[in-house]
């Protein structure tokens, strides 16, 4: 692997993925998973070399998008089409012998047919979710919990069209961004994952804005949709970098590898997964390790 940092490559095929790659999430045990591999309504497993499966089938229609992981190490599927939040049950799956035994493992966690979609998701360290809901068509959005026993509150709607979604390292800042509004907002997170004092985090002049993510020093990593970057925001909300893809339509990014310094970003016209290194551990993947020592 190279290890400069920001220089992207290629870590599974190109087409590898349709042109609906999206979530990516990494496990404990640094196992990569994104939706859409092959062929739509799929939840692929790609290995530390890359090395791409069929992992997961999903039921009913249903096409996932955001991927999240909880401490018991499940996996949370943002189900746009059927309006739900699947909830994959881990260690059955590590059990299972078959996809079928381990299809057998997805179960709806949260539905809420007032919502559009969800799209993306963020999670806290004590497991309450967060869901984007962006209406495409009418281009407005809407933000919504979902806690522990899979209970959905509204937080706010009348937005813009709310894509990237994620928590700070703190917990005390929730992000969300607007794709068509290319805004980002923050908003103050409590414990019990209420919001308050959203406040226009960065505006961005040009192109759209899709999935996002923390490293753990609180820099917030942006897919630039359309421009082929991940713009590198600071805690204060200042553009730090852009980092170079070679795929335009970047849309999602997560951070994992032996050290949690290896970012993985999904890119929808390549159909593929594209990777580089960054100088800290990515938030998540620094939760997911504390999550695997405990279980």
């Amino acid at each position: 692997m190279n290890n400069e940092p920001y220089r992207s490559r290629d870590f599974t095929p190109v087409h590898s993925f349709t042109d609906g790659v999206e979530g990516p999430g990494v496990d404990a045990a640094g196992h990569l998973f994104a939706v859409n591999a092959a062929r739509q309504h799929t939840i692929g497993k790609v290995t530390s070399q890359g090395e791409l499966s069929i992992f997961l089938e999903l039921p009913n229609g249903s096409v996932g998008n955001g991927i999240r992981f909880n401490r018991a190490g499940d996996m949370f599927i943002a189900d746009y089409t059927n309006h739900n939040v699947l909830r994959v049950d881990m260690r059955a799956c590590a059990r299972a012998q078959t996809l079928a035994e381990r299809n057998a493992a997805i179960h709806v966690f949260a539905h809420e047919s007032t919502m559009n979609q969800p799209n993306d998701l963020a999670i806290m360290a004590n497991d309450i979710l967060f869901a984007s809901d962006p209406n495409w068509a009418g281009k407005w959005g809407q933000i919504w919990r979902v806690d522990g026993e899979g209970v959905v509150t509204l937080l706010e709607t009348n937005m813009g069209t709310t894509n990237g979604i994620e928590v700070s390292p703190d917990e005390q800042t929730l992000y969300v961004n607007e794709t068509m509004q290319r805004r980002v907002w923050a908003y103050d997170l409590a414990p019990n994952g209420s919001i308050s004092n959203k406040r226009l985090f960065h505006q961005f002049p040009d192109h759209w804005l899709d999935g996002m993510r923390c490293d753990v020093a609180g820099n917030l990593y942006i897919t630039r949709w359309g421009k082929g970057v991940i713009a590198k925001l600071s805690p204060e909300g200042d553009l730090l970098a852009e980092i170079a893809l070679t795929g335009k339509q970047c849309t999602n990014i997560a951070f994992g590898g032996a050290d949690g310094c290896t970012a993985y970003v999904t890119v929808a016209d390549r159909g593929n997964v594209e990777t580089f290194r960054i100088e800290i551990p990515g938030r998540e993947w620094r939760l997911a390790q504390r999550a695997g020592a405990t279980s």
